[in-house]
């Protein structure tokens, strides 16, 4: 039966691998928490004089450097002082040179935002009047290619590290104490340090490219790792580090001292320390997350950031503690029922936490109900509720089995107690639960020692994968090398027994598939989250999108509106902006403005522009807009019959095939 559950069990990591690295993938060039939401000179505008500098406004504060502003001439010059200063509230400014010549002038940025993630775009104004221009902008946003991957590797390794090193450790503590001295449970709490160790280290070394130019090649920049140092979140990855450290005591401890205490005063005495070290540790590391990410930003962080600890202790309890039953149920000779049982009460005291906290970051973070399934975040977030309600799901057939593991019936006791009275045991059993496995080991060798005279016998012991017990050296006879080798023959076949008797435990194998289907659904859930927090919050993308408009608004008496597209061909996805001036009731000039992710201007072949007022059944009101210039469509004299908040309905053609149509609603009178 093992043979034949061996190979599902590579299939289904193998799918799990597939599917987590293909969300990994998706999570390249991240998108970032802070937004730009005004500008001066505003984008596509055409001032008749030159402005002495240009201003940006962001959603929130963000983290700016000489050079981080670049204003470009129609011929690619750079035209500014290279000097950033802050103007006011989430405003910064780069002065410009002066006798700047007429045309169309492109401004680039990349900033950081406050949750650590890297902002980039462009965008365009004229003096004087419009013009062609040279400048070519990177498709690339920030956070992108080969370096943009690899810190989103690191950062999804960084978490199934924390849950591994957290969780192993506090089902050890709190549910198997016995586990402390499993070597299979001792390598998967070391290996879950040293990949948040590592991850760490690397991501170190990549944030600076990562928020800078993405080159591969400045990786290993000392310069720029002092820049990394002197952040936020270069002070959040150097506080983790020294938090490894005491880790990595905490884990000798655990795994050595700890194991070797025989007195049971002194072992809770140790229990106890080891308990309130590990919860400071563990909080510790979480906080490197929650002081440096989302929960760091944005509404009620006072709040929001010791619940997003919690959130993390939990996730980490639960699935750590999920991972580390798996390897005991796959890998340990046994585990008591009573072990499997506390766990069981723990993971749901984990998901009730998990739950409480995770209703008030989606509220925080989303703060409507259409960000639900108008942003990214939104959807990604529904898609996370979905694979925990999947996850609770098959717990609950877990605690099935867990019941029936406990009430298992006594009759098999009373015939393993009469097993051990007429079999003899070796004085290192340590447990009942190994005694049975050993007193049954002991039984089935002196069954095939009986049946050794007999041929077919040994053949159906050779064919079941049974081998005979080597006989034990006559005293005074043999050498110390047959000596050694006769005790590792008689170690593998005790262990191949204990193994056969394992996998002979229906309700065993009916607890080990659950807990496995379990982990590989935990996988995936971990690789949403570490997208979903590389995500920009619903919350913000609306936000940033009224602050848009009503900027627009104000300065000039006009309507912007930018709505997002995707054809779903190559090369499909992009913005469209439409402005309307001056927004009123009658005839009003538009403009349509298609670009690309970037800023960049999109030539697409055609664009077309309804209104609908639902309220009073009024419209669709058809517009066609002539084309004027690359990725710039105008109308004039298009009538708005009354006041109201109007359907904006915007149709895309990218291709001979590919089209999309868009809307979003807006007030206009």
């Amino acid at each position: 039966m093992s043979q034949t559950i061996a190979p599902r069990v590579r299939t289904l990591l193998l799918l799990l691998l597939a599917v987590t690295g293909a969300l990994l993938a998706g999570s390249a060039p991240v998108s970032a928490h802070a937004a730009l939401t005004a500008s001066d000179p505003q984008q596509g505008s055409v001032v008749k004089e030159a402005p002495a500098q240009v201003s940006l406004t962001f959603s929130e504060g963000v983290a700016m450097s000489d050079g981080s502003v670049r204003v470009l001439d129609p011929k690619g010059k750079r035209v500014d002082t290279g000097k950033t200063s802050e103007q006011g509230t989430n405003t910064y400014s780069v002065k410009l040179h002066s006798g700047l010549p007429d045309g169309t002038f492109t401004v680039t940025y990349q900033v950081v935002s406050a949750d650590s993630h890297p902002v980039s775009g462009a965008f365009t104004f004229s003096i004087g009047a419009p013009s062609t221009t040279s400048v070519s902008v990177s498709d690339q946003e920030a956070g992108g290619g080969v370096v943009g991957g690899l810190y989103g590797f690191a950062r999804y390794l960084s978490y199934a590290g924390f849950i591994l090193l957290v969780g192993g450790a506090a089902f050890v503590l709190a549910c198997w104490q016995r586990g402390t001295g499993e070597r299979s449970v001792q390598r998967l709490v070391v290996s879950g340090w040293l990949a948040l160790t590592g991850a760490t280290l690397a991501m170190l070394l990549l944030r600076g490219s990562y928020t800078g130019s993405g080159k591969v090649g400045d990786i290993f920049d000392l310069s720029l790792l002092s820049d990394v140092l002197q952040t936020k979140t270069g002070a959040a990855l150097v506080s983790r580090l020294l938090l490894l450290a005491a880790g990595a005591l905490f884990i000798a401890v655990l795994f050595g001292a700890y194991e070797k205490r025989e007195d049971d005063e002194e072992k809770g005495d140790l229990t106890f320390g080891l308990a309130i070290g590990g919860f400071v540790v563990a909080a510790g590391l979480a906080a490197t997350w929650a002081m440096a990410e989302h929960a760091s930003t944005g509404i009620q962080t006072g709040i929001s950031m010791p619940v997003d600890v919690l959130h993390l202790l939990a996730v980490a309890v639960w699935l750590g503690g999920l991972s580390t039953l798996l390897v005991a149920l796959y890998r340990a000779p046994s585990i008591e029922p009573a072990a499997v049982r506390r766990f069981s009460r723990i993971a749901f005291g984990s998901v009730a936490v998990l739950a409480a906290t995770g209703i008030y970051q989606s509220w925080r973070q989303l703060g409507s109900w259409s960000a639900f399934t108008g942003t990214s975040y939104g959807q990604l977030l529904l898609v996370k509720i979905g694979l925990v309600v999947v996850l609770v799901g098959i717990a609950w057939i877990s605690r099935r089995w867990t019941a029936r593991l406990s009430q298992a019936p006594a009759a098999k006791t009373v015939k393993a107690a009469k097993t051990s009275a007429a079999t003899p045991v070796k004085a290192t059993t340590k447990t009942p639960a190994k005694a049975s496995a050993k007193t049954s080991a002991a039984a089935s060798a002196k069954a095939s020692a009986t049946a050794a005279t007999s041929e077919k016998s040994e053949d159906e012991d050779r064919e079941t994968g049974d081998e005979k017990e080597p006989a034990a050296t006559p005293a005074g006879g043999g050498d110390g090398k047959r000596a050694t080798q006769l005790a590792r023959q008689r170690a593998a076949v005790a262990t191949a027994r204990e193994k056969r008797v394992r996998d002979a435990d229906p309700l065993r194998s009916g607890l080990r598939r659950s807990v496995l289907a379990e982990a590989g659904v935990a996988v995936v859930l971990l690789a949403v989250t570490t997208v979903l927090t590389s995500t920009e919050p619903g919350r913000t993308v609306e936000e940033a999108e009224a602050a848009t408009a009503a900027s627009s608004q104000e300065a000039t008496g006009a309507l912007a509106v930018d709505i997002p597209f995707d054809t779903g061909g190559k090369d499909g996805k992009g913005l469209a902006r439409v402005e309307i001036d001056p927004a009123r009731v009658g005839g009003n000039d538009m403009h349509v403005y298609v670009q690309r992710p970037n800023g960049k201007a999109f030539d697409i072949p055609e664009v077309k522009v309804s209104f609908t007022l639902k309220a009073k059944d009024i419209g669709p009101l058809p517009v066609v807009p002539d084309r004027i210039a690359t990725g710039h469509w105008t109308a004039s004299g298009v009538q708005i019959p009354m006041a109201g908040n109007w359907a904006i309905a915007v149709t895309v053609r990218t291709s001979d095939i590919d089209q999309v149509t868009v809307d979003k609603n807006a007030q206009i009178g």
